[in-house]
């Protein structure tokens, strides 16, 4: 009897994520029937040190956003070199393609045709022995749904306002279950949109990429009161039931000439900056900062983790790339609490899975993301699921490409019934 985890086809085509750009889509069929579609996501504010996201660069077809070269990468190269493995076998699947694009970051075939690939190949051998995808990464002690970050004001790279911190997000802790914490969640998202639009007019309520508002402001330091009177409004406790954190993406807003950032209207050195921080954690008992300086200062995060002790988690995104390199130089520096995990940073699950082995054996939390240019795509919440979160990160609770995880997660909630367990019961905080 043949074995029915044998890749038998495998095919890609070109799509649209949620900015409307070409991304790939990958189907992977096995010899049991079993199927896996998985879709690449793309970043706007990217880490430079990211694995390649391959686009054609013809200006005359998409702006030059279309990914056909990808697709064919998949259909022409990666196709011939997995056909007929085990699907089972996921690091030898993804070693090949490593091997089979040859590059430190994946340029030949494309990081978004691997990994498009890599995350089929999972899905599909998950389809073919016929269970979810979260106990097929995790085994059966997978059961722990993770603290959602929901990014509910949009600044920097994905918005037009002049807030130089990308994100500002509301962190639903102090709930029994997920589904109880996206309620209080989407009851903020809905009371600040009231708060705005009494406040700044009509346009305030106009949305980002991750699906918050991108209101008119200028500081911080007033969007955080504004998301503070949101969560009041509704009755909920900043201190220990909602919590904000921050996505500051300080290297988008980093004058490499000057060596200062430019926030709130102002030019900050190094030094300023971590006291600007210090005192916006405390005064605002801010649950983490994520990227609070340029991707090349793990001492300047170091010295932040250090001024913050256990008082707020300093989280990097560019910084470490998902990738095992970057992490370890990290770890050598005590810079991170936390990181950012996106498996297209790296370009395969093998990859990611091994980022985030990294950081839980040095006691990092690890917070499964999207990127901003996301797709209906579910699979970084089986992921979240899969390596016990304790969080992740997917934009408001707006947008078909953001719902979509969170609603796979209330599927998974709901499969998993009484053995479901909310992480925010079990972080000290």
């Amino acid at each position: 009897m043949s074995n029915p985890y044998v890749i038998r086809f495998v095919d890609a085509i070109q799509v649209l994520d949620s900015r409307g750009d070409p991304t790939v889509e990958v189907m992977v069929e096995t010899v049991g029937g079993g199927i896996g579609r998985a879709i690449a996501p793309a970043g706007a504010s990217r880490g430079k040190y990211e694995a390649l996201e391959l686009r054609d660069g013809d200006a005359a077809k998409f702006k030059g956003r279309s990914v056909t070269k990808a697709v064919s990468n998949v259909i022409n190269y990666i196709a011939p070199a997995i056909q007929g493995i085990d699907a089972r076998r996921q690091r030898e699947i993804d070693r090949i393609m490593i091997q089979v694009d040859g590059t430190a970051n994946k340029s030949r075939l494309g990081a978004n045709a691997i990994l498009a690939t890599s995350l089929a190949v999972a899905k599909a051998a998950a389809d073919t022995a016929k269970i979810p995808l979260f106990q097929y990464l995790g085994g059966i002690d997978s059961r722990i749904l993770p603290i959602p970050l929901l990014n509910i004001i949009n600044g920097g790279a994905h918005a037009g306002n002049e807030l130089a911190v990308q994100e500002f997000m509301i962190v639903p802790i102090g709930f029994e279950t997920f589904s109880e914490a996206m309620r209080a969640a989407v009851e903020i998202y809905k009371e600040l949109k009231s708060v705005l639009k009494n406040m700044y007019g009509a346009s305030a309520v106009n949305v980002g990429d991750e699906g918050g508002y991108a209101p008119p402001m200028k500081y911080v330091r007033e969007a955080i009161s504004t998301l503070l009177k949101a969560i009041k409004n509704c009755g909920y406790d900043p201190e220990k039931q909602v919590r904000i954190s921050l996505d500051a993406a300080a290297s988008q807003f980093y004058d490499e000439s000057s060596k200062t950032y430019v926030i709130d209207g102002s030019k900050l050195a190094r030094e300023k900056l971590l006291e600007y921080w210090k005192s916006i954690a405390i005064e605002f008992n801010i649950l983490s900062i994520e990227d609070p300086f340029n991707e090349e200062d793990f001492e300047a995060y170091a010295e932040l983790k250090k001024e913050l002790k256990n008082k707020t988690i300093i989280v990097g995104d560019d910084l470490t790339v998902t990738s095992v390199e970057r992490l370890e130089i990290a770890i050598k520096h005590n810079s991170v609490s936390a990181v950012i995990v996106k498996p297209n940073q790296i370009g395969t699950l093998s990859e990611t899975l091994d980022f985030i082995t990294l950081a839980k054996n040095n006691n990092i939390y690890t917070i499964i993301s999207h990127r901003s240019g996301e797709s209906e795509d579910n699979t970084i919440a089986h992921l979240a699921v899969a390596v016990k979160g304790p969080f992740i990160k997917t934009g408001a609770p707006a947008r078909g490409e953001r719902t979509a995880k969170y609603n796979e997660l209330l599927r998974i909630e709901k499969y998993l019934s009484a053995d479901a367990t909310y992480a925010g019961k079990l972080l000290k905080m």
